[in-house]
């Protein structure tokens, strides 16, 4: 009977928590449609909040209080930074991430995050010079776990502080394709991975640019470790995309195990398979596809806008 009024009650507390994600209005928060300006010349707009995004809203108004609580406190800035990210406002983000640069410019993870957002935002050299700043505040530091904004399955995170730092450095040089400085800081991401996740994730973006580089033994020997039953968490996408350059999967196989519309990273990773092997009309086909059809802020959307701003 206890046991009964306890389920009860946390069904209770829960539907009551719905209700009132649902109650609050999203017209409560404005955000800016016209984010920047893509590769290709072409607006970046982020939708207007609808009904389906109370949750979010309710997660951002959570943070903007705690944050006003305490508005020195780093943590509270790059949550308010995050949050504001996710409901689509890019420019507001790189905002509150330079005022967390001015009230502390010693830290790591506030050039980290706004170097992200500088790279959805297609401003890709400010991008770099954050990061690369990053770097150097990191060096001689113990790493460290970062949360999730939006946790997987499992409620785990994958990442960490340097990981992240070296990843998106390495895309941001990707996207500007400097082969060389990719590869470096790719190599360093997957140096400092701990987890089977990261490591699939560096390495999905080594072998392209080994391939790139025209390296194709060394790419190769990048895939031996690559193995069916890997632990993955969340980076399934590119996991699957290794095992493709392996051989072991087809295009097909990717289309399946990817529900819920275009997986900008797939459709991308396969579209450069087809060009690095002498493909380029499928390649470009596939391009155009994906910046037709995907969601912008994706890199693998990006990377797209990026090949097809190089042939135009």
């Amino acid at each position: 009977m206890k046991q009964s009024i306890f389920i009860l009650l946390i069904a209770s507390m829960l539907v009551g928590c719905q209700e009132s994600w649902k109650s609050i209005p999203v017209d409560s928060v404005k955000i800016d449609t016209l984010q920047g300006q893509s590769l290709l010349k072409k607006p970046l707009i982020s939708p207007q909040l609808e009904a389906k995004d109370s949750a979010k809203v309710s997660r951002y108004l959570k943070a903007l209080d705690t944050y006003n609580s305490n508005p020195m406190n780093p943590n509270f800035i790059i949550w308010l930074g995050r949050r504001m990210a996710y409901l689509g406002d890019y420019k507001k983000a790189i905002a509150i991430y330079t005022e967390g640069i001015e009230k502390h410019p010693e830290d790591a993870r506030m050039y980290r995050h706004r170097g992200h957002r500088y790279i959805t935002t297609r401003q890709l050299d400010l991008a770099i010079k954050d990061f690369e700043k990053a770097v150097t505040l990191i060096q001689d530091t113990k790493d460290i776990i970062e949360p999730d904004g939006i946790p997987n399955r499992l409620n785990q995170p994958v990442s960490s502080l340097h990981t992240n730092i070296y990843y998106h450095l390495g895309l941001a040089y990707y996207l500007k394709a400097d082969w060389p400085n990719a590869l470096s800081n790719y190599k360093k991401c997957l140096d400092a991975s701990t987890n089977d996740d990261m490591r699939v994730a560096a390495s999905h973006w080594l072998y392209m640019i080994l391939q790139r580089l025209e390296r194709p033994e060394d790419a190769n020997k990048l895939l031996e470790p690559i193995r069916f039953n890997m632990p993955i968490i969340e980076n399934n996408v590119y996991h699957m995309l290794l095992l493709y350059y392996k051989g072991d999967l087809i295009d097909n196989d990717l289309d399946a195990n990817n529900s819920g519309g275009v997986k900008e990273a797939a459709h991308y990773g396969i579209a450069h398979w087809h060009q690095y092997n002498n493909q380029s009309e499928t390649a470009l086909a596939m391009y155009n596809y994906l910046v037709k059809n995907g969601i912008w802020t994706g890199f693998g959307y990006i990377a797209a806008e990026a090949e097809l701003s190089r042939i135009q």
